[in-house]
This record gives C-alpha cells, structure tokens and sequence, in this order.
C-alpha cells in the first residue's frame, strides 16, 4: 500500500475516528450503536494516553483504520501489559499492509513504554484475522475468554 502513515490518532481524528469505529461496532461486529458523547468521550480518554492509546491509519487526509491499546496489569507476569482491544481497516484496504502498520505500531509503543506483552482477542469465527495474527507472529494462547454483559 502506497501513502498512508500510521500515527497517535489526534483532536482532529474525533469526529472521522468516531465514524471510523462506529463502522467496526455496528457494521463489522453487528452491535448496537453507542452513544455519541460515549463514544467521544473514550476517544478523548485514549487521546490523553491515560488508561489507553489509539493509532490510526490515513491516506490522502482520510482515515482507513485504527487500532486501540487498554493499559492494564497481569499478576501472573507481575508487570504491565498492553491489550489491543481493536484492530479494524475499512474493507476496501484490507490486505494491502494497513493492518500490518497499525500492529506494528502498537507492539512498538509497547516495547518502547516497557510492557511486558501485548494481548488480544479475536472472533473465533474470524478466519481472516487469525491468519493475519499468525503471520504478525502472534500464537493461539490456551486461554478461554469469557464475560459477563448488561442486557
């Protein structure tokens, strides 16, 4: 893929990123839409690096991607870890080194800010993403992922 670059997503991302991220919530996932001020508000939270950190990809001045990171611990490493809670390029750059750039630049901000690893999950329906994981260099742990929800 020619001219994207990959950054920290900006105050001039809010609005694009916001649009970005309901397409990976409603259309890609087929969850609800959230709120605005919700959804404004976690953008401004990851921008301000406080519990989390958000990098987007953009080509010729619009946004095709965007990737998340969540700050937390694991007691079984005793040190920080990062979680990419979110990868999502837009359908028509998938497969043209997009994802690829948004996945080094979170494992890169989590060796430079000393985590001691980067998670994530992924839909075990999405064939295509676990592909993409192993050639990034990511293994299958042996962890089940379950949770509790509000209806």
């Amino acid at each position: 893929m020619d001219n994207y670059v990959v950054r920290k997503a900006g105050q001039q991302d809010i609005h694009p990123l916001s649009l970005l991220m309901q397409a990976y919530i409603v259309d890609f996932y087929k969850c609800p839409r959230p709120a605005e001020e919700s959804l404004f508000g976690l953008i401004q939270m990851l921008y301000r690096e406080e519990e989390g950190i958000q990098f987007v990809a953009e080509q010729n001045g619009e946004l095709v991607g965007f990737a998340t990171l969540y700050f937390t611990y694991s007691t079984i490493k005793a040190h920080k870890i990062a979680i990419m809670n979110d990868l999502y390029v837009v359908e028509g750059k998938r497969g043209e080194g997009v994802g690829a750039g948004l996945f080094q630049a979170c494992n890169s901000y989590r060796m430079s800010h000393d985590y001691a690893s980067m998670v994530w999950d992924t839909a075990s329906s999405n064939k295509r993403a676990q592909a993409f994981y192993k050639k990034m260099g990511g293994m299958p742990e042996d962890w089940i992922t379950y949770s509790l929800e509000d209806e």
